[in-house]
C-alpha cells in the first residue's frame, strides 16, 4: 500500500489505563484499536520516537509494543517503510481475541535475549558503587561528559584489545547506554553524512531495523546462510555504504560468518568508502572454541564495533559502548548524537569491576552455568523431541529449533502460551515474513536449571496437540 500521509494512525485515541507495565498496557491499547477498526488495516503507525514523545514515555516502551504486536501479526514491519496495521477480522493472529477467562500464567519463558538475571553478582556491583560514590572527584559529579569518561574508555580500550583482539585507544571508543542506542546515534551520523542505503541480516534483530528506518535509512535485507551474511551481494547495490552484521554468533540463527567472508567484508567496506558495523553479539560465550577475534582488528578505520552489557550483566544498567573510526567519531560528537551517556558513578563502578577482574570472573562463572544450562537443553530436545533438528547451539544464550516444515512455529507459539510456555517463532526476526515459518528460536539465559526439562515436555505436548 503506497505511503498516504492520510493512513497515518498518529491521531488514534489509545486507552492506556488499567494494571500492567507501559509497554503491556500499549500493547492492550493498540490491539483493542485494531481490532475495533480504529486503525484499520494499512494504517501507518507513527515512528517509535514519535509516539514515545507524544505519550511522554521512553521510546524502549514503544518498541517493545511494536514489536510485539509485530510477533503476533497485528503488524507490519517492512524494510524502508513505516510499520504498518496488517490484521484483518479474517487474519489469524498469533494471540485469540480477548475473552473473559484470564491467560494462562507464563511458568516458563524460552524467549531469547536476557542473561540469567540470578547469575546478576550484586554484592560486587555493590561494592564498586559504594566505591565510587566515596572516590569520585566534585567534578566528575556534574554532567557526563561526551563519548564518557575518560576512565572507562581507557579501561574498555584496553579491554578490547586483550579480550577481542579490536585496535582501539581511549579516544577511540564512546560509551552509551547499550547497543540499539549505539545504533541509532551511528545512523543517524552516517545519515548526515549522505548514506542513504544501509544492508542488514534477514532474519536479524528488528529493533535495530526500526533505528535505521526512524534515521531516515533505507533498509535492504540480505540473506543470511550457513557460512553467515552473504557479504557477495552486498555488490549488487551500489548505493549501499553501511551494513549492520552479527558476525561473532548472527541473530537469530546462531551461525558464524567465516574467515572468507569475514576478509570480503572488510574488502567491500574499503572499495566503496562504507562503514560496517559489528555487533560483538554474544561473544563472550562460545563452547565449541575459543571466541573469535572482532572484524574490528582488521579494519579499524571502516568498522564500528558495538558492545554492550546487556547479555554479560543485566540490561538494567543500560551500559554500551562502541570502537568507533576517529573520523566517524568526530562526526558522533560534532552532531551532538554522542551527548546521552549512563551516570557516571556505574561508568565508573563498570570500570572499577574491570580493573580488579571482577568482571572477568563473573564471565567465567557465568559461561560454565550457561554451557550446563545448554547441555541439559540440548539432552531434553534429543529426549523428547527427537525429530526436531537444532542448530546455532554453539555460543550465545539461543539456540533455534527447526520443526519440520509441516509445522507453523505461529501455531506453536499461539498454543503454548494457553499452557504457559512463552515461545518466540523465527518469523519475528524476518523483514518478509509473507512465508510461514518453520522454526523457534529458543533463549535459555534466564530459564532456571530445574526447568529445562520439564519446559521441553510442555513443548513436546503442544507439538502433539497440533
Amino acid at each position: 500500500m503506497a505511503d498516504s500521509q492520510t493512513n497515518l494512525a498518529w491521531s488514534t485515541l489509545l486507552d492506556l489505563a488499567g494494571p500492567g507495565a507501559k509497554h503491556e498496557r500499549l500493547i492492550r491499547a493498540l490491539r483493542a484499536s485494531v481490532r475495533a477498526g480504529r486503525l484499520p488495516t494499512g494504517a501507518a503507525l507513527p515512528p517509535s520516537r514519535t509516539l514515545a514523545a507524544d505519550l511522554g514515555w521512553s521510546r524502549w516502551v514503544v518498541t517493545q509494543a511494536y514489536t510485539q504486536l509485530v510477533a503476533e501479526g497485528y503488524l507490519d514491519a517492512r524494510a524502508g517503510s513505516a510499520t504498518r496495521v496488517r490484521w484483518t477480522p479474517d487474519t489469524p493472529s498469533a494471540l485469540p481475541e480477548a475473552d473473559p477467562t484470564p491467560p494462562a500464567p507464563m511458568r516458563f519463558d524460552l524467549t531469547p535475549g536476557l542473561p540469567d538475571l540470578r547469575a546478576f553478582p550484586r554484592a560486587r556491583w555493590g561494592d564498586a558503587l559504594r566505591d565510587q560514590a566515596r572516590q569520585v572527584t566534585t567534578a566528575d559529579l556534574g554532567f557526563p561528559p561526551p563519548g564518557g569518561h575518560r576512565r572507562l574508555r581507557r579501561v574498555l580500550a584496553e579491554h578490547l584489545r586483550r579480550s577481542r583482539g579490536a585496535m582501539a585507544g581511549a579516544d577511540d571508543i564512546v560509551v552509551t547506554t547499550g547497543v540499539t542506542d549505539s545504533v541509532a546515534r551511528v545512523f543517524r551520523a552516517i545519515r548526515q553524512e549522505g548514506i542513504t542505503r544501509v544492508a542488514v541480516e534477514d532474519p536479524g534483530w528488528v529493533q535495530l531495523h526500526m533505528a535505521a528506518r526512524e534515521a531516515g535509512l533505507t533498509v535492504v535485507p540480505v540473506p543470511v546462510d550457513r557460512h553467515g551474511l552473504r557479504v557477495a551481494e552486498l555488490d549488487g547495490d551500489p548505493a549501499i555504504r553501511a551494513v549492520l552484521t552479527t558476525p561473532s554468533h548472527q541473530f537469530p540463527t546462531g551461525v558464524s560468518l567465516s574467515a572468507e567472508r569475514r576478509a570480503a567484508l572488510a574488502d567491500w567496506a574499503q572499495r566503496v568508502d562504507g562503514l560496517v558495523l559489528e555487533d560483538d553479539y554474544d561473544s563472550e560465550f562460545r563452547y565449541d572454541h575459543r571466541p573469535l577475534s572482532a572484524i574490528q582488528g582488521m579494519s579499524p578505520s571502516r568498522v564500528v564495533l558495538l558492545c554492550s552489557v546487556s547479555k554479560t550483566l543485566s540490561p538494567a544498567l543500560g551500559i554500551g559502548w562502541m570502537a568507533v573510526p576517529s573520523r566517524w567519531r568526530r562526526v558522533l560528537l560534532a552532531s551532538g548524537t554522542a551527548r546521552s551517556a549512563p551516570p557516571v558513578l556505574d561508568q565508573l563502578a563498570f570500570a572499577q569491576l574491570i580493573e580488579n577482574g571482577g568482571y572477568d570472573r563473573h564471565l567465567r562463572s557465568v559461561r560454565q552455568r550457561y554451557r550446563s544450562r545448554r547441555a541439559a537443553l540440548l539432552h531434553a530436545l534429543r529426549t523428547r523431541l527427537p525429530a526436531c533438528r537444532v542448530s546455532g547451539s554453539a555460543a550465545g544464550l539461543h539456540l533455534v529449533a527447526h520443526l519440520g516444515d509441516e509445522v507453523d512455529a505461529a501455531d506453536v507459539v499461539a498454543a503454548a502460551a494457553t499452557r504457559g510456555l512463552r515461545l518466540t517463532g523465527m518469523r519475528t526476526f524476518q523483514v518478509d515474513r509473507q512465508q510461514p515459518a518453520h522454526s523457534l528460536v529458543l533463549g535459555y539465559g534466564n530459564l532456571p536449571d530445574a526447568a529445562v526439562d520439564e519446559a521441553v515436555t510442555v513443548l513436546a505436548a503442544v507439538l502433539q496437540g497440533l
